[in-house]
């Protein structure tokens, strides 16, 4: 059975912009994550860089590079897609655990009963 938890209001992931924090169990942890808005969509991953276990924030919340084209590790530099949370350079070992995510009504919403994997590509 799906779990749709209310996350934010749509208008508060604005393009490019800081991102909305959030905690989910992954393996068993208590573990932040984030969602963010690109090229319109809304998307979330687990705030876990898969280079070395920190968060990619540079400054709270931030975790687009100055352009909002990339996600990216402040600690190493590892650059990842925000569209699939894919690795795109730097020091990445795969892609970011994707957390699905829905808007409907001017709310976004996150689905706690998907799994969370890590991505592979």
């Amino acid at each position: 059975m799906d779990e749709r938890q209310a996350l934010c209001n749509t208008h508060d992931l604005l393009e490019g912009g800081l991102a909305v924090p959030f905690d989910v169990v992954f393996a068993g942890q208590t573990c932040r994550a984030f969602a963010v808005r690109f090229e319109g969509v809304v998307h979330a991953y687990l705030n876990r860089c898969t280079h070395v276990a920190m968060e990619l924030d540079w400054q709270p919340n931030r975790v687009f590079d100055a352009e909002g084209r990339w996600l990216l590790c402040a600690s190493h530099g590892a650059a990842y897609r925000p569209d699939t949370g894919q690795c795109a350079g730097g020091p990445c070992q795969g892609g970011l655990v994707k957390i699905q995510l829905s808007e409907a009504a001017g709310v976004v919403y996150w689905h706690s009963a998907y799994n969370l994997k890590p991505l592979q590509f």
